[in-house]
């Protein structure tokens, strides 16, 4: 995993976005990593130390001279993984592409050497647009810092329809977690891998459809995982209620024969294919051009098979693919004869009547089959948990 164990450091600065840091500090305390916080002098105007001391268990720093560690900089620049500078506003860019060092921030950003260095704008719309910050921000670039954002959206004096809003605390813990990613594994650098999730939906009238309860939440916890190893992810996901993940490209789809296609496109260039979704095996042979009242009486409805999927994908020589078995009995002998009919390179297996474990829970319980003939077998877990084991077993195969 890419966040458990890092060290981080946030500097914040003096912004009204500074609330949204809180929000981040916690994100990356709960992610596992060890946060350390600066706040310039105008930040903490806007949020006291305390809220951060209390969000990451450790002290917050605001001076070069705090608790007498007039070195501070100087041991924050040696150890950290990632320093997160959120919000970055207009002023601390200009003092940091100067090379100027006129508080602990900036002078903790200019002893950094080579430490990466993710920086998410946030001020006035017209000050981002202003040239003097876009040459600043392309001077850090030129040094190796990265970006997140800004939005367009409501700021501090009203709506506007320019970038400058600070993006969201998800969207730059999601930017953090590639980069670590990125210096954690250079086995997933450049691969792409395309995840499916949720499930499909099928017609049988504009208002009525067959589907079944998958969250999706599977094959999200997966394309996120990937992502943050460093891969180029694309997710296609069927209706879901959960949130795409921030900066990840997503095709959304409704039918199975949707997902089809966006397969076919997708799947000639990937080196890895996992079909964590659930799509909808039968669909009715034909479909009402209207809604049928309930008056009419009872329904029957001929169902046909929806399209093999991954019977009608050209795979690239070398590409690991990986399916999923969701059963209620006789699981392991189901699930090796998917493994060998669909020519898959592992088989995920889980009992839909598990408790814990299948649809519409945060949690699930798998066993993790080879071609080669080997067995994983998982205790239950969170499901971003068993994502990052089936990333495991999928990078020897890479």
């Amino acid at each position: 995993m890419s966040v458990p164990g890092r060290h981080v450091v946030l500097g914040v600065s003096g912004g009204i976005a500074c609330y949204k840091s809180c929000t981040l500090a916690r994100r990356l305390t709960e992610a596992g990593a060890t946060v350390d916080v600066v706040l310039t002098a105008a930040a903490a105007e806007f949020v006291r130390p305390v809220t951060f001391e209390a969000l990451t268990g450790r002290p917050v720093l605001t001076s070069l001279w705090d608790r007498g560690r007039a070195l501070a900089h100087i041991d924050l620049a040696k150890h950290p993984d990632l320093v997160i500078l959120a919000p970055a506003t207009a002023s601390v860019l200009a003092r940091a592409a100067m090379g100027m060092a006129d508080d602990l921030l900036t002078t903790l950003l200019l002893a950094r050497a080579d430490r990466p260095v993710l920086a998410a704008p946030a001020m006035n719309d017209a000050m981002y647009a202003n040239p003097a910050t876009t040459a600043n921000i392309a001077t850090l670039t030129t040094r190796g810092w990265h970006f997140v954002g800004p939005e367009i959206g409501a700021l501090a004096e009203g709506p506007s329809e320019r970038p400058g809003r600070m993006s969201e605390p998800e969207a730059i813990f999601a930017a953090a977690e590639r980069l670590l990613g990125h210096s954690n594994s250079s086995k997933w650098s450049g691969k792409r891998v395309v995840v499916t999730a949720g499930p499909t939906r099928e017609h049988l009238d504009p208002v009525r459809v067959i589907t079944n309860p998958s969250s999706g939440r599977m094959g999200y916890a997966l394309a996120e995982a990937a992502r943050a190893r460093g891969a180029d992810v694309v997710l296609v996901s069927g209706p879901t209620e959960l949130a795409p993940p921030a900066g990840l490209p997503t095709t959304h789809v409704e039918t199975t024969e949707d997902m089809q296609r966006a397969l076919q496109t997708l799947v000639p260039n990937a080196d890895a294919l996992i079909m964590s979704a659930a799509p909808a095996d039968y669909r009715p042979k034909s479909r009402e051009g209207k809604k049928r009242p309930r008056s009419a009486g009872p329904l029957t409805v001929e169902l046909e098979a929806t399209p093999d999927i991954l019977g009608s994908l050209q795979r690239r020589k070398g590409m690991v693919v990986v399916g999923f078995a969701l059963e209620t009995g006789n699981g392991l002998a189901n699930a090796r004869a998917k493994l060998q009919n669909k020519a898959l390179d592992y088989v995920i297996l889980n009992d839909a009547s598990e408790p814990g474990a299948g649809f519409e829970v945060t949690t699930n319980r798998v066993t993790i089959l080879g071609r080669n003939g080997t067995q994983v077998d998982l205790p239950l877990l969170p499901k971003r948990d068993v994502a990052e084991r089936i990333l495991d077993v999928v990078e020897e195969a890479l």
